[in-house]
């Protein structure tokens, strides 16, 4: 029987289902494949992803999973290649970027608290939020994916990108409850408040990068992008220093690698290498450095 690629949950398998072998997984319709962790393909996204221990760079948080995409591995799962933007990995890409829904499996072979003791089992839909490239202490490049399940209480776009791996794991749990977890939302909604209307005012909503503003009937309007990545496992602070003025398409094109930032804020375009030009910066705007160097390790191979 055909595997017919569907995104959401399939009818019949609710959260939390299990399955002894992988090939149940697959006759189930929740995982394309026997053996490969991401079921997708460039054109239409990833649907479903499998961990099972396949690389040592994933961590597994439970709502919250650092996924590393797949390539570059020898038979005895040795690291031989850097990673690339194919199959599995622009699947998974796709999928971010049109905000398809994506099922996680998880296998006995996770080394992680939150996987099942045996079998695998399906544990609801999480959506992608960021990707990355990792250069890896033996000097080859992975992909990596930041993946929020669907309905947890970090699923929500201004909490995200919560401020430091010591804050996230602070926070209470998904069932501790209305009252603790509202007061956390609104003290980090009124954090990037301040953020925000700081940047937006400096720039009169002019992006940093192409000069221009978006006009609206409300009137003019422009994003706020961070530098170095919030969250896990990046860490970056929520603070005008860590944060640019763009235009929905610059900020889209910065936020997946498509620019980034010399030393000396000259913004490179790192498709084809050439400096587009300078950043444009208010007086009052101190970019800081090391933030702009940890965004730029995320894409390029220089330093």
């Amino acid at each position: 029987m055909a595997y017919i690629r569907t995104f959401g949950e399939i009818p019949g398998h609710p959260e939390g289902a299990t399955y002894q072998t992988r090939d149940e997984v697959r006759v189930a319709g929740l995982h394309a494949h026997n053996q490969a962790g991401i079921s997708g393909t460039a054109r239409d996204g990833a649907d479903a992803i499998v961990l099972n221990g396949g690389y040592p760079d994933d961590r597994d948080e439970g709502d919250v999973i650092i996924y590393t995409g797949q390539g570059g591995q020898n038979q005895r799962k040795e690291q031989i290649a850097d990673q690339r933007y194919e199959k599995g990995n622009a699947a998974l890409v796709r999928s971010q970027l049109e905000g398809f829904p994506v099922r996680v499996i998880r296998g006995y072979e996770e080394d992680s608290e939150h996987a099942p003791a045996e079998g695998y089992r399906y544990d609801g839909l999480y959506r992608v939020v960021r990707h990355w490239f990792k250069r890896r202490a033996d000097g080859f490049r992975v992909l990596q994916f930041r993946m929020i399940k669907i309905g947890s209480m970090y699923d929500i776009q201004e909490v995200d990108d919560l401020e430091s791996e010591d804050q996230a794991q602070a926070l209470p749990p998904a069932t501790a409850g209305p009252p603790s977890r509202i007061e956390s939302i609104v003290n980090r909604l009124a954090r990037k408040a301040r953020v925000v209307q700081n940047i937006k005012t400096w720039y009169q909503n002019c992006c940093q990068i192409c000069r221009e503003t978006v006009h609206l009937p409300a009137g003019p309007a422009s994003e706020v992008a961070h530098i170095q990545g919030l969250g896990i496992p990046h860490n970056g602070p929520d603070h005008e220093s860590n944060a640019l003025c763009l235009c929905p398409n610059d900020h889209l094109r910065f936020d997946n690698g498509a620019l980034y930032l010399t030393d000396d804020l000259k913004i490179v375009n790192a498709m084809t290498g050439a400096i587009i030009g300078p950043l444009h910066i208010h007086e009052r705007h101190a970019i800081g450095i090391e933030y702009v160097r940890q965004h730029r390790s995320y894409w390029s191979q220089e330093l």
